[in-house]
Protein backbone atom coordinates (compact mmCIF):
# COMPACT_ATOMS: atom_id res chain seq x y z
CA UNK A 1 0.00 0.00 0.00
CA UNK A 2 1.87 3.33 -0.82
CA UNK A 3 0.30 6.41 -0.04
CA UNK A 4 0.64 9.68 -2.34
CA UNK A 5 0.47 13.01 -1.95
CA UNK A 6 0.51 16.19 -4.51
CA UNK A 7 0.73 19.57 -2.99
CA UNK A 8 2.36 21.17 -5.80
CA UNK A 9 -0.22 23.46 -7.44
CA UNK A 10 -3.43 25.04 -5.97
CA UNK A 11 -5.07 21.45 -5.87
CA UNK A 12 -4.46 19.26 -2.61
CA UNK A 13 -4.89 15.86 -3.30
CA UNK A 14 -3.99 12.47 -1.78
CA UNK A 15 -4.36 8.76 -2.83
CA UNK A 16 -4.20 5.34 -1.61
CA UNK A 17 -2.70 2.77 -4.44
CA UNK A 18 -2.41 -0.84 -3.69
CA UNK A 19 -1.11 -3.80 -6.95
CA UNK A 20 -0.90 -0.99 -9.40
CA UNK A 21 -4.63 0.11 -8.12
CA UNK A 22 -6.32 3.41 -7.34
CA UNK A 23 -8.37 2.15 -3.76
CA UNK A 24 -9.31 5.91 -2.87
CA UNK A 25 -8.57 9.46 -3.30
CA UNK A 26 -9.48 12.73 -1.68
CA UNK A 27 -8.83 15.81 -3.78
CA UNK A 28 -9.06 19.89 -2.21
CA UNK A 29 -9.37 22.91 -4.98
CA UNK A 30 -9.18 25.66 -2.30
CA UNK A 31 -5.96 27.68 -3.24
CA UNK A 32 -3.64 28.65 -0.73
CA UNK A 33 -5.02 25.81 2.17
CA UNK A 34 -2.78 23.00 2.22
CA UNK A 35 -1.66 22.89 5.38
CA UNK A 36 -4.95 23.20 7.01
CA UNK A 37 -6.44 20.56 5.05
CA UNK A 38 -3.58 17.96 3.96
CA UNK A 39 -3.65 15.64 7.22
CA UNK A 40 -8.10 15.74 8.13
CA UNK A 41 -7.67 14.65 3.96
CA UNK A 42 -5.61 11.98 4.83
CA UNK A 43 -6.96 10.61 7.79
CA UNK A 44 -10.55 11.03 5.77
CA UNK A 45 -8.31 8.93 2.81
CA UNK A 46 -7.58 6.28 5.75
CA UNK A 47 -11.12 5.66 6.95
CA UNK A 48 -12.32 5.37 3.23
CA UNK A 49 -10.46 2.97 2.78
CA UNK A 50 -10.21 1.19 5.64
CA UNK A 51 -6.61 1.06 6.27
CA UNK A 52 -4.75 1.65 8.99
CA UNK A 53 -1.27 4.10 8.45
CA UNK A 54 0.81 0.81 9.54
CA UNK A 55 -0.11 -1.03 6.50
CA UNK A 56 0.87 1.71 4.54
CA UNK A 57 4.53 0.44 2.57
CA UNK A 58 6.11 4.10 1.32
CA UNK A 59 4.51 7.32 0.87
CA UNK A 60 5.41 8.92 -2.55
CA UNK A 61 5.28 12.75 -2.75
CA UNK A 62 5.03 15.19 -5.64
CA UNK A 63 8.78 16.30 -6.15
CA UNK A 64 8.46 19.59 -8.18
CA UNK A 65 8.81 21.93 -9.80
CA UNK A 66 5.89 23.75 -8.57
CA UNK A 67 4.20 26.25 -5.84
CA UNK A 68 7.14 26.62 -3.44
CA UNK A 69 5.01 26.53 -0.12
CA UNK A 70 2.76 23.95 -1.26
CA UNK A 71 6.15 21.38 -2.28
CA UNK A 72 7.09 22.76 1.29
CA UNK A 73 4.03 21.12 2.99
CA UNK A 74 3.96 18.59 0.71
CA UNK A 75 7.34 17.11 1.66
CA UNK A 76 7.38 17.87 5.12
CA UNK A 77 4.05 15.91 5.33
CA UNK A 78 5.75 12.97 3.80
CA UNK A 79 9.20 12.63 5.65
CA UNK A 80 6.88 13.13 8.88
CA UNK A 81 4.71 10.07 7.96
CA UNK A 82 8.23 8.28 6.72
CA UNK A 83 9.94 8.93 9.61
CA UNK A 84 6.89 7.64 11.98
CA UNK A 85 6.57 4.61 10.32
CA UNK A 86 9.99 3.41 9.67
CA UNK A 87 8.94 3.61 5.86
CA UNK A 88 10.51 4.66 2.79
CA UNK A 89 10.03 8.11 0.70
CA UNK A 90 9.75 8.12 -2.86
CA UNK A 91 9.85 11.41 -4.83
CA UNK A 92 8.06 11.60 -7.94
CA UNK A 93 8.62 14.50 -10.96
CA UNK A 94 5.24 16.76 -10.87
CA UNK A 95 5.63 17.13 -14.97
CA UNK A 96 6.20 13.85 -15.62
CA UNK A 97 3.34 12.53 -13.18
CA UNK A 98 1.38 14.75 -15.18
CA UNK A 99 1.94 13.81 -18.73
CA UNK A 100 1.45 9.51 -17.56
CA UNK A 101 -1.71 10.83 -15.95
CA UNK A 102 -3.13 12.16 -19.50
CA UNK A 103 -2.09 9.74 -21.60
CA UNK A 104 -3.19 7.11 -19.41
CA UNK A 105 -6.75 9.30 -19.39
CA UNK A 106 -6.65 9.87 -23.54
CA UNK A 107 -6.18 7.68 -26.27
CA UNK A 108 -3.35 9.42 -27.92
CA UNK A 109 -1.09 7.26 -30.22
CA UNK A 110 1.35 9.82 -31.61
CA UNK A 111 2.41 13.53 -30.77
CA UNK A 112 4.15 14.76 -28.42
CA UNK A 113 2.70 15.88 -24.75
CA UNK A 114 4.24 19.10 -23.14
CA UNK A 115 2.81 19.53 -18.98
CA UNK A 116 3.48 23.07 -18.04
CA UNK A 117 3.78 24.90 -14.93
CA UNK A 118 3.16 28.52 -14.75
CA UNK A 119 6.12 30.56 -13.16
CA UNK A 120 6.07 34.10 -13.59
CA UNK A 121 5.24 36.40 -16.70
CA UNK A 122 5.61 35.23 -19.62
CA UNK A 123 7.61 32.13 -18.14
CA UNK A 124 6.78 28.47 -17.99
CA UNK A 125 8.83 25.06 -16.27
CA UNK A 126 7.68 22.50 -19.27
CA UNK A 127 8.83 18.42 -19.89
CA UNK A 128 8.28 17.15 -23.33
CA UNK A 129 7.53 13.10 -23.95
CA UNK A 130 6.40 11.46 -27.03
CA UNK A 131 2.72 9.46 -26.54
CA UNK A 132 4.44 6.55 -25.35
CA UNK A 133 5.86 8.75 -22.15
CA UNK A 134 9.41 8.62 -23.57
CA UNK A 135 11.22 12.00 -22.91
CA UNK A 136 12.34 14.05 -25.69
CA UNK A 137 13.36 17.35 -23.04
CA UNK A 138 14.05 17.46 -19.69
CA UNK A 139 12.53 19.32 -17.26
CA UNK A 140 13.71 23.32 -18.36
CA UNK A 141 12.58 26.87 -17.71
CA UNK A 142 11.32 28.66 -20.67
CA UNK A 143 10.31 32.07 -21.93
CA UNK A 144 7.61 32.13 -24.23
CA UNK A 145 6.98 33.05 -27.57
CA UNK A 146 6.08 32.89 -31.34
CA UNK A 147 8.68 30.24 -31.85
CA UNK A 148 8.58 27.87 -29.07
CA UNK A 149 8.38 24.51 -29.94
CA UNK A 150 8.54 25.45 -33.51
CA UNK A 151 10.47 21.91 -34.80
CA UNK A 152 8.09 19.65 -32.86
CA UNK A 153 4.45 21.58 -33.89
CA UNK A 154 5.90 21.44 -37.80
CA UNK A 155 6.47 17.75 -37.26
CA UNK A 156 2.99 16.51 -35.14
CA UNK A 157 0.13 17.94 -32.56
CA UNK A 158 2.09 19.17 -29.11
CA UNK A 159 -0.65 18.78 -26.40
CA UNK A 160 0.21 21.44 -23.85
CA UNK A 161 -0.95 20.07 -20.45
CA UNK A 162 -1.66 22.02 -17.09
CA UNK A 163 -2.27 25.40 -15.80
CA UNK A 164 0.75 26.73 -17.92
CA UNK A 165 -0.52 25.82 -21.13
CA UNK A 166 -3.46 28.34 -20.60
CA UNK A 167 -0.29 31.29 -20.92
CA UNK A 168 0.84 28.94 -24.08
CA UNK A 169 -2.52 29.57 -25.61
CA UNK A 170 -2.22 33.34 -25.77
CA UNK A 171 1.04 33.16 -27.59
CA UNK A 172 1.70 29.96 -29.86
CA UNK A 173 -0.68 30.31 -32.83
CA UNK A 174 0.64 26.89 -34.45
CA UNK A 175 -2.28 24.65 -35.79
CA UNK A 176 -0.38 21.48 -34.64
CA UNK A 177 -0.69 23.22 -30.79
CA UNK A 178 -3.55 21.37 -28.45
CA UNK A 179 -4.42 23.16 -25.16
CA UNK A 180 -5.77 21.36 -22.34
CA UNK A 181 -5.16 23.53 -18.98
CA UNK A 182 -8.40 22.31 -16.86
CA UNK A 183 -5.82 18.98 -16.19
CA UNK A 184 -4.81 19.34 -12.92
CA UNK A 185 -1.78 17.74 -11.15
CA UNK A 186 -3.43 15.15 -8.86
CA UNK A 187 -2.36 12.08 -6.70
CA UNK A 188 -3.49 9.90 -8.86
CA UNK A 189 -1.21 9.82 -11.28
CA UNK A 190 1.79 9.40 -9.07
CA UNK A 191 0.98 6.53 -8.03
CA UNK A 192 1.87 5.21 -11.88
CA UNK A 193 5.35 6.07 -11.15
CA UNK A 194 5.63 5.15 -7.66
CA UNK A 195 4.64 2.02 -7.87
CA UNK A 196 7.65 1.33 -10.71
CA UNK A 197 10.05 3.30 -8.18
CA UNK A 198 9.36 1.15 -5.20
CA UNK A 199 9.11 -2.13 -7.31
CA UNK A 200 13.12 -1.30 -8.21
CA UNK A 201 13.95 0.19 -4.61
CA UNK A 202 14.19 4.09 -6.10
CA UNK A 203 13.65 5.96 -2.79
CA UNK A 204 15.11 9.00 -1.22
CA UNK A 205 17.19 9.72 1.80
CA UNK A 206 14.94 11.25 4.32
CA UNK A 207 17.53 13.92 5.72
CA UNK A 208 18.84 15.40 2.70
CA UNK A 209 15.44 14.99 0.30
CA UNK A 210 14.48 18.98 -1.11
CA UNK A 211 11.70 19.49 -3.30
CA UNK A 212 12.73 20.46 -6.88
CA UNK A 213 12.19 23.76 -7.33
CA UNK A 214 13.72 24.84 -10.68
CA UNK A 215 15.03 28.44 -9.60
CA UNK A 216 16.95 29.59 -12.21
CA UNK A 217 18.28 33.60 -12.28
CA UNK A 218 18.44 33.32 -16.06
CA UNK A 219 15.96 31.83 -18.38
CA UNK A 220 15.79 31.34 -21.88
CA UNK A 221 13.68 31.25 -24.93
CA UNK A 222 13.92 27.41 -26.35
CA UNK A 223 15.44 27.67 -29.78
CA UNK A 224 14.06 25.34 -32.86
CA UNK A 225 16.81 23.89 -34.42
Amino acid sequence: MILCIETSSTVCSVALFSQRKLVALEESFIAKNHSSVIIPMLDQLMEKAAVSYEQLKAVAISSGPGSYTGLRIGVSTAKGFCDALSIPLISVPTLQAIAKGFLHSSDITQGFVCPMFDARRMEVYYWLGDADGNEVHEVAPLVLDENAFEEELNKEQVYFVGEGSKKASGVLKHHNAVFEPDFSPSARWLGLIAQEKFAKGLFEDLAYFEPFYLKETVITAKKSS
